[in-house]
């Protein structure tokens, strides 16, 4: 079966995450707004009814949405997670963890609201900024060095799974919006960075990584760099 995907065009975003599990599994499938744009995208929610919003992945009769849901289908059906439920609900709960860490992160630059431009809100962003780059960055990060630090070379040990994947992208992007204090806390996470290393070379993701199929980090997407709100 080949799936469709449904996601924003022109910003990884949360679709990123999908992208690479699907990737490493070797998985058909088809970007379907990157084909034929928003309007399509919008149109297919409409005519559906049930999807709040992208990403969302159809699967034959099946329309499953929410990240975390969907990598979990995917995990469940071709292997790319874990075997026997304590492992299986463990992935689970670590990419329900990433997809906290992504919310927070995109609200430094909308802390008031998403439908205003982050011009109309950058007073309220520098606080929000500060206060996640001094606390919740360092808490969320240690957490997932000490899942590796019990682990092993992933949070499962030796097995590759889909919060792999996600963590690799949820450090990018993190690098991408917030270089200054990356470097400075790179120095407390290095087992995080390590897995973050290997992510980058695994056979099966080096045509997508080094393709123009693999979208860049913008300033429309989740993970932002604005200078101002960085810092040590």
């Amino acid at each position: 079966m080949t799936y469709d995907l449904w996601y924003w065009p022109g910003i990884p975003g949360r679709g990123e995450f999908v992208r690479l599990a699907l990737e490493v599994g070797k998985i058909p499938y088809r970007d379907r707004a990157r084909e034929e744009g928003a309007e399509a995208l919008m149109a297919d929610m409409k005519a559906r009814g049930t999807v709040y919003a992208p990403p969302y992945l159809v699967a034959g009769d099946l329309c499953i949405a929410q990240t975390a849901s969907i990598l979990l289908f995917l995990g469940d059906r071709h292997g790319v997670a874990a075997e026997g439920e304590k492992d299986r609900l463990f992935v689970h709960q670590v990419q329900l963890t990433i997809a906290d860490m992504v919310a927070e992160a995109h609200d430094v630059h909308h802390p008031v609201a998403a439908s205003r431009y982050y011009e109309d809100q950058k007073p309220e962003a520098a606080r929000r900024a500060e206060e996640f780059r001094a606390k919740r960055m360092p808490k969320y990060l240690s957490y997932f060095e000490r899942l590796l630090a019990a682990g092993g070379a992933g949070v499962l040990g030796a097995r590759w799974s889909y919060a792999d994947l996600s963590l690799f992208q949820l450090v990018e992007g993190l690098t991408y919006a917030f270089p200054r204090r990356m470097a400075t806390l790179g120095k407390d996470i290095p087992l995080t960075l390590a897995l973050r290393d290997r992510v980058r070379t695994l056979p099966e993701l080096a045509d997508y990584l080094a393709g123009d199929r693999r979208l860049p980090f913008n300033e429309q997407g989740i993970f932002r760099h604005y200078p101002e709100l960085d810092g040590d």
